[in-house]
């Protein structure tokens, strides 16, 4: 049923990775679509996105709403399991039509021409989690569940 997309438990190591991920992905976000943080905003990462990755206008639009938008409905954890599947998603076009050629490492130390896909893979599993877990404490989806006896 639709509803059971809002549920979760009381869990505060859930509340603790859906901050973290919401927090390592908003800055992300905040650069595609506003241009801070040193970002291209809207114009220019729609740009690279369809004329240097070709990448079709619709799915680079999702990317940048799944990035900014859901990062915020993951600090207010609100429709997480959709917001994390929307990041994950992201993570993973990212990781392969543009980081896999680098390798797996992160290029701490400048050594390689481009970063590797090991914090994909995080976020990744860090998304998933999210998607099975739910919001956990202190999410909106638990208090609508609470508020509205969603499921009894």
């Amino acid at each position: 049923m639709f509803w059971n997309v809002f549920q979760t438990e009381q869990n505060y190591a859930v509340l603790f990775l859906r901050l973290a991920l919401a927090v390592a992905i908003f800055p992300h976000g905040a650069q595609k679509l506003l241009g801070w943080f040193g970002g291209f905003g809207y114009k220019g990462t729609m740009g690279y996105f369809t004329q240097t990755l070709g990448i079709p206008t619709v799915f680079g639009f999702l990317a940048i709403v799944a990035e900014f938008f859901g990062s915020l409905a993951l600090i207010a954890g609100f429709l997480t399991r959709p917001a994390a599947f929307g990041i994950a998603v992201v993570m993973l076009v990212a990781a392969v039509k543009v980081h896999l050629p680098y390798g797996f490492f992160t290029n701490w130390f400048g050594n390689q021409k481009g970063e590797g896909y090991e914090y994909f893979i995080l976020a990744i599993g860090m998304a998933l989690t999210l998607m099975i877990a739910g919001g956990g404490a202190w999410s909106l989806d638990q208090a609508l569940v609470s508020v509205f006896a969603i499921g009894s």
